[in-house]
């Protein structure tokens, strides 16, 4: 996990470095907001336009989710285009979430464009409180004296 976030961000670092000063930079789509709390992971993209069955969902290795799908071009007969700058094409996009969660009881909504996402945290990625024995609560250690 750790090892995905570094190589992710050096991706990007080095992205950032060798791209032409000309050019925009490409942003990452479907733009998406990501948080937590003590029990769940919760994500938003915005993806304008499409329709539910155009989105696919996947989780893998328990902290790699992937949103991606195709937005499909208007295409309107004998018409001339003065502008078209809404994009199109297929889409793809993982980020590395902070710890592993449970896959089977993810919950997806899209409503007005807005893909919705709870990613309930694995029982294991979960924080642990540990109690701390003093001395006197451990067997006492005898040395076999032979």
């Amino acid at each position: 996990m750790l090892t995905n976030r570094m190589f992710d961000e050096m991706n990007r670092l080095f992205d950032a470095a060798v791209a032409d000063t000309f050019t925009a930079p490409a942003v990452a789509y479907p733009p998406m907001n990501l948080w937590e709390d003590d029990d769940q992971f919760y994500a938003e993209a915005e993806m304008p336009g499409l329709k539910r069955d155009d989105i696919q969902i996947t989780v893998t290795q328990g902290d790699q989710l992937t949103i991606s799908g195709e937005r499909k071009p208007d295409t309107a007969d004998g018409c001339v285009w003065h502008r078209q700058e809404c994009g199109h094409g297929r889409f793809s996009r993982t980020v590395t979430l902070p710890a592993i969660v449970d896959v089977d009881m993810i919950e997806a909504s899209y409503d007005a464009g807005v893909l919705t996402l709870t990613l309930p945290k694995s029982e294991k990625a979960k924080p642990r409180r540990i109690a701390v024995k003093g001395a006197t609560e451990y067997p006492a250690v005898t040395a076999n004296a032979e």
